[in-house]
């Protein structure tokens, strides 16, 4: 999402991205990466509970997870093993979702070029 930035500014939008991830991990992602949006945390994903876009992560990918360094329940600070689905949401000004992709597949990621097409088409 990094590099379409400009093109999302451009449009009038403004990225946010939300994650379960405890405030400092965010923090370090933004950081790290050099990132030109934030990371809002959403502790235990209760947000994304509240959309039904949170869904309980299966033990052996957690496993995987763990296998790569990636301590889940630790940087997201809590044991629910509960993930958000990966999607885009884009809500107007006035607070109206004006247009979602979200899928329930987790390895499914909105295309970020997709994002910029549903900007323009929104600002005509």
């Amino acid at each position: 999402m990094q590099e379409i930035l400009p093109e999302i500014e451009a449009a009038g939008a403004t990225l946010v991205a939300l994650s379960p991830q405890l405030a400092e991990f965010n923090v370090k992602m933004v950081d790290s990466h050099k990132l030109g949006f934030d990371i809002l945390s959403d502790p235990k994903n209760a947000y994304a509970a509240e959309l039904g876009l949170r869904f309980e992560l299966p033990t052996e990918i957690a496993g995987i997870y763990s296998s790569f360094g990636i301590d889940l329940f630790g940087n997201n600070g809590d044991d629910s093993g509960t993930l958000p689905m990966p999607g885009r949401i884009v809500i107007s000004a006035d607070g109206l979702v004006r247009a979602t992709d979200v899928d329930p597949d987790y390895t499914a990621r909105p295309e970020p070029a997709d994002t910029v097409a549903v900007l323009k088409q929104l600002k005509n």
